[in-house]
């Protein structure tokens, strides 16, 4: 047996808790999806929403940034700042906004996205990423759309 093998497999083994660590399951409306924590870009933000979890709220269509669904949080306040952060998000990635401007608030981008509020451009944390389920991600931005606010659950596997 090679002296360094057991090292190997405690490493690995690490390695294979950190990856399970980082794993989500989010439950939105109808649909369900995988995801993964940004834990290297965004360690405060996730840090911070890993204490609120399992974390439930409503989604809501947005209403000045374009294809995605958001989360008003209020005055909740998960004392972190800006990490991070974009007004573009991508399709599948999920941003926190830390509040300031505008109210504390989560967006899961479903397509285009330049996020906004009424008092102009803002930018959020980029701390999640959903990984599969995504050919499901337009047809539950429609949902809640078309048919009002959907429960969302995001929940650490």
């Amino acid at each position: 047996m090679d002296i360094a093998e057991p090292f190997s497999q405690a490493l690995q083994a690490l390695y294979e808790k950190k990856i399970s660590m980082s794993q989500l399951i989010v439950r939105a409306g109808e649909f369900t999806f995988q995801a993964r924590f940004e834990e290297q870009l965004a360690p405060k933000t996730v840090a911070a929403f890993r204490k609120a979890m399992p974390f439930e709220s409503q989604a809501i269509h947005v209403r000045w940034s374009g294809e995605g669904v958001w989360m008003p949080l209020g005055d909740l306040d998960f004392g972190v700042s800006y990490e991070n952060h974009t007004s573009y998000p991508a399709p599948g990635q999920i941003i926190l906004y830390p509040g300031g401007i505008s109210e504390t608030e989560i967006l899961l981008a479903y397509g285009g996205v330049h996020f906004a509020s009424k008092m102009g451009q803002l930018a959020g944390n980029h701390f999640i990423t959903l990984t599969s389920g995504l050919e499901n991600l337009t047809a539950f931005g429609k949902t809640v759309l078309w048919k009002g606010a959907q429960k969302i659950r995001f929940e650490e596997v």
